[in-house]
């Protein structure tokens, strides 16, 4: 049979080249030609210079398998879900970024859906995903209240669900490793922020630090202590809390904030009060997100390796789907200290502030 050139594939197509045109190409039978594109069991029988032809022409004429063809043959569709509160936010693009260098690497796709915490959402988009063929599910920073039909692995998921692995920073350590720095500066009298419900990390990470401070005999007191009810992926977080904190005008020498975004926030509301961070109120923040190192002072913090949890959570869905291994239901993540500027010891013996 006299070979086509690759313009006739293509006139007569009207797209890429298939199987069957490239058979006829190269007058090869299309059960050949995927042996070779595929690298399957038996591809050795065939001589090197057919498979040199075979190569050469899918590059010529751009060929690509049928994704749907080899989704059907092996049975996988490699694609999985990830569910996040926000795609803008700091917190999710460096766990995200973790997730696709791996799955990048593993030749897998992902599909994101952002659900902006609505339950109605966080319900409704693993059907819209299941619809898709997904394989397993990313869960960021989301609050489950049920597992699913396919391998979920949740990164600060902080629920004991069937069917879910939580990948997850080790709070404990955190909540020891910002107060004992607080506690060997000198400071007492610390004023806390907690964070809101809608974050997965927030009941957990106020547990671990309550409990150190017990351990630290550090008095816990109610008019230092603020709620964060703001939704705001920016320092709005914490400018109205401190802002309320420090209309109590109740003494204090440190904050521990719930994030480096909350921790931004706080010192503009301490700055705006006519004082100083650190010399009159330190500030802790915590994830060391992009922004802490440079910001003014620059954040003393908690650093999540954000990145790494992403990889990691992506490396342990893949290998729950593909049944490679049996995996706990928590894996933790440990944490470290940075200390930067907006920590220093307090003033000995001062009781009140001398605003500016």
């Amino acid at each position: 049979m006299a070979k086509r050139t690759g313009a006739g594939i293509k006139s007569e197509l009207g797209r890429p080249a298939s199987l069957r045109t490239l058979g006829e190409y190269l007058n090869l039978s299309p059960a050949t030609i995927s042996l070779v594109l595929n690298n399957a069991p038996g591809v050795r029988s065939i001589p090197q210079e057919t498979r040199d032809r075979v190569t050469e022409a899918a590059a010529k004429f751009d060929y690509r398998p049928s994704f749907y063809a080899r989704s059907l043959r092996k049975r996988q569709s490699f694609l999985v879900g990830v569910l996040v509160p926000e795609l803008s936010d700091s917190y999710t693009a460096q766990v995200l970024a973790g997730v696709e260098e791996y799955l990048i690497e593993e030749g897998y796709f992902y599909l994101t859906a952002s659900h902006r915490r609505k339950p109605d959402l966080i319900e409704e988009y693993p059907r819209l995903l299941l619809d898709r063929s997904v394989e397993g599910f990313l869960v960021i920073d989301t609050v489950l209240t049920h597992g699913m039909n396919l391998p979920v692995v949740a990164v600060a998921g902080h629920r004991k669900i069937e069917g879910v692995t939580d990948v997850v920073l080790d709070q404990r350590r955190a909540a020891e490793l910002m107060l004992r720095h607080l506690y060997k500066l000198g400071h007492r009298k610390i004023a806390f922020m907690r964070g809101g419900s809608h974050s997965s990390d927030a009941d957990d990470r106020w547990k671990h630090l309550m409990a150190v401070a017990k351990e630290l005999r550090l008095q816990v007191q109610p008019e230092l202590t603020v709620q964060l009810v703001s939704r705001d992926s920016t320092p709005l977080l914490g400018l109205s809390p401190t802002k309320e904190l420090l209309s109590r005008d109740v003494y204090f020498t440190a904050l521990v904030c719930y994030d480096d975004l909350a921790a931004i926030g706080a010192i503009r509301a301490i700055i705006d009060h006519g004082l100083k961070v650190p010399e009159d109120i330190s500030v802790v923040g915590f994830d060391d997100s992009e922004g802490a190192s440079y910001h003014n002072p620059s954040l003393t913090t908690i650093r999540q390796p954000l990145h790494q949890m992403g990889a990691v959570a992506a490396r342990i869905l893949l290998r729950r789907i593909r049944g490679e291994e049996e995996f706990p239901l928590v894996v933790p993540i440990v944490p470290e200290l940075v200390i930067r500027e907006s920590t220093c010891p307090p003033v000995p013996r001062r009781t009140h502030w001398k605003r500016a």
